[in-house]
This record gives C-alpha cells, structure tokens and sequence, in this order.
C-alpha cells in the first residue's frame, strides 16, 4: 500500500472549495475523481482505498494487490528490460522474460510512479479540453507539479493514522501545508 500526494502546479486551487469544514468539488475536481477511480479500470491488480480531492492536491492510498493474471512467472521474475536483460542477466524482449532456458510471458506490473503518470496524463488531458470549451482556469505549463510524494504504508497503525489525516483533511485546510 502506498499513501501518494499530487499536487498542482503551483499550488493553484482549481478543483473546488473548503466550506464548512468540506470539500464542494466544482466540475473540474469531479473530473479529477473520475479519474482517481479509473486506476482500476486501468489498472487489474491496483485498488484504490481512501482518497480526497482538496482545492490543488489530491491525497490517495493506493494498493498493487498483484500481477496481471497473464503473468505465470511470479512478480518477482517480471522485471522491466530498461537495460535489455532479466534479472538472470538474459537478453530479453519487452514482455518476456527467460527462467532457466524457457520462454515465460510476462506481465510488467505497474510502478507506483507509472499509475500516477496515467492519472495525470488523463486528467491533464480533459482539464485542457475544458479549458478550451468551458473556460475552466488556465494553467502555466502543466496542471500537475512534476513529481508526486509518496510513502509506503508499513503496518496498520500506520494505515488508520493515514486515513484518519485524509478524513480530516478538510477540516483542517487552514492548517495544510497546501493551503493557498
């Protein structure tokens, strides 16, 4: 499990309003959501768990719960060929991977970092539609800052303190280091 934070360029609050103590998502920050929610459809072996949408950032747990199900060698023989080989030192073709003389499919599961990049490639690409058709706020150079915050989720304990900061996170908004 990994508990992510993606935040926009800037820090410019364009996906709703804190009121009351809650987020109001405009039309833009319900774009977000939908896209926040396809990571599954996307994605087979990722769940997302509790997630919030706040003025320019999002907060979200995600979980990579396994391989692709095309995958029979097992996560830990699905290695990504960036230097062309296994990591039984093999050349190798993306998608392929060789164990012990054989041929195996093999799935390469997603990286945290590869999950976040779609999410905001998609979402990216529809705020921009809608800037041009429905005069939503323009953004200077990209809609989301270029990197994300990431922290891998250790135990239970860790999990409920988590969720309990992303419950909570509207109430405090004065307080968040995000807020503008």
């Amino acid at each position: 499990m990994y508990y992510v934070t993606v935040c926009v360029n800037d820090r410019k609050c364009v996906f709703g309003d804190v009121r009351d103590g809650e987020m109001v998502l405009n039309d833009a920050g319900e774009m977000v959501d939908k896209w926040w929610r396809e990571l599954t459809s996307k994605h087979s072996i990722v769940e997302i768990d509790k997630y919030k949408i706040m003025p320019n950032h999002i907060h979200g747990i995600i979980t990579i719960v396994g391989n692709d199900e095309n995958d029979d060698v097992g996560a830990d023989l699905c290695v990504r060929p960036d230097n062309g080989k296994n990591i039984n030192g093999d050349n190798v073709v993306k998608g392929q991977t060789h164990v012990k003389g054989r041929t195996h499919r093999c799935a390469l599961t997603p990286t945290v970092g590869t999950i976040i990049q779609w999410f905001k490639t998609m979402s990216t690409n529809e705020y921009i539609k809608n800037v041009k058709s429905k005069n939503w706020p323009s953004f200077n150079t990209r809609l989301w800052q270029r990197n994300f915050y990431e922290h891998i989720i250790r135990d239970e304990s860790d999990l409920n303190r988590i969720r309990e900061y992303i419950t909570n996170n509207p109430a405090n908004w004065e307080k968040d280091e995000y807020y503008q």
